[in-house]
């Protein structure tokens, strides 16, 4: 039997100490507290309605009914996802509601951990023990992080998504494949097809066509099994009416229309301004994430074009900020291999993002805990309108969120404040590079030697 010594096996035995008491933390909380108040899966039983709608399993749905789909579940929450994702979710239909609420638990976790094991890959860590361990010890300290938190808490698919994308674009462009997790991903949620101009931008011509064959496969089967939703869905526009999702200026959603909708006092008077922001970031985000990439640091250009996606998505709540996960793994990352100042400033801005998008107990400045879970992030601690006031009065000045003023605007906005300041560290890397015209002279050095190779 082969010994493990030496760094390896410092880095196995912290990982495994880190993630076994994150682990143990969960647990102790679990079995300690009520099940609401670390667990509270309203996105997972809307899930579970829309695969027993295409199961024929649901009840008190009227088939004759042409958006039969779209109905309320018993959280008085609405199924908002394309026809193709119900028939994924018709595996959640049959299995009991409390076996559906472990998997998707034990799922969330093993994406979770998943993305980070697959980014050390990308970086240029060879499969061993020493990157099982560097996975472990990351995956010990992000799991404390609010979207992660969230993710689980709600039942949402935001881990499974990004794990899928991250494994998809990190594979060696000689996969005839790659790109079909893109499109599967794009196929249930809509924003991941930001990836298919990243891919032509960055010269993936295959690739590219392969994501959107693959998505345009997921939209004919939704039209195949589901063609009277599929209408509903494609043709009558429900997909591009943002609000269909519930209140755009809502607290939890941290995207640059939220920011605008919220300083402008309502949606009508934001939106201008908004699709004039979105439209420059758009373009000058997938611009430098694609000149990252050609620069040599194909990860960075992944995330930058992900950021760029929760900028201008009408809709990016918190949840949905799990990118942040292999951000800080490549932050970490760059750090090991940087010198001197370098090196610190990677590691403080892996740090920094870390305890923004920490989840913090809310009792520690006397805000209740929002949709159970055992954490709340900074974003929760200015007051919030009740989700459900939207869906049923629509927009109005009094919301709470109109009428924010000093620390609640740095707060409230949190998530997308700190994204718009990393989505201009990125961009002027991008255009240091441009202007230097060779990767080394960026000030990092090319991906593949940015981070050394540590296993044996």
């Amino acid at each position: 039997m082969q010994i493990v010594q030496g760094p390896d096996r410092r880095l196995l035995i912290a990982g495994v100490a880190a993630f076994a008491v994150a682990a143990a933390c969960y647990v102790a909380f679990a079995v300690t507290h009520p099940l609401d108040r670390w667990l509270s899966p309203v996105d997972l039983q809307v899930y579970r309605l829309g695969g027993q709608v295409v199961a024929g399993l649901a009840h008190g749905v009227h088939h004759g009914q042409a958006a039969r789909l779209y109905v309320s579940s018993g959280y008085s929450l609405k199924f908002t996802y394309t026809p193709f994702a119900a028939i994924v979710f018709a595996v959640l239909a049959v299995p009991s509601w409390g076996l559906v609420q472990a998997l998707s638990v034990a799922v969330n976790v093993v994406a979770f951990v998943g993305v980070i094991w697959v980014t050390l890959g990308a970086l240029g860590y060879r499969a061993g023990l020493a990157r099982f361990g560097g996975t472990l010890l990351l995956a010990g300290a992000l799991s404390w992080m609010e979207p992660v938190q969230r993710t689980i808490s709600l039942g949402q698919v935001e881990l499974v998504l990004m794990a899928l994308i991250m494994w998809d674009l990190c594979q060696p462009d000689r996969r005839w494949w790659k790109g079909a997790g893109v499109g599967i991903a794009a196929g249930i949620k809509l924003i991941p097809l930001i990836f298919i101009p990243y891919l032509l931008l960055t010269r993936r011509y295959r690739q590219a066509g392969v994501a959107a064959g693959t998505f345009a496969l997921t939209v004919a089967l939704g039209f195949a099994i589901r063609p009277v939703d599929s209408r509903v869905w494609w043709l009558d526009g429900l997909f591009a009416k943002g609000s269909r999702t519930g209140f755009v200026g809502w607290e939890g959603n941290q995207s640059l229309q939220a920011l605008i909708t919220r300083l402008s006092g309502s949606i009508a008077a934001g939106e201008p301004v908004w699709l004039a922001a979105a439209a420059v970031t758009l373009v000058i985000g997938l611009v430098s994430a694609a000149g990252l990439s050609r620069a040599g640091h194909p990860v960075v250009g992944v995330l930058t074009c992900a950021l760029t996606g929760l900028l201008v998505s009408p809709i990016s709540w918190d949840h949905h900020w799990v990118w942040i996960v292999p951000g800080v793994t490549v932050l970490a990352c760059y750090g090991l291999r940087a010198r001197g100042r370098l090196r610190w400033a990677f590691w403080t801005g892996a740090a920094a993002v870390t305890v923004l998008f920490a989840a913090w107990p809310g009792s520690w400045w006397g805000q209740p805990i929002y949709l159970g879970g055992a954490s709340d992030g900074f974003i929760w601690v200015p007051p919030n309108t009740n989700p459900g006031t939207f869906a049923k009065l629509g927009d109005r000045a009094s919301y709470v969120e109109y009428h924010w003023s000093g620390w609640q605007l740095i707060a409230g906005n949190l998530y997308v404040l700190t994204g718009i300041a990393i989505f201009v560290v990125v961009v002027a890397l991008a255009v240091r590079s441009w202007a230097a015209r060779r990767p080394a002279a960026a000030g990092l050095a090319p991906a593949d030697s940015a981070v050394p190779v540590v296993s044996r």
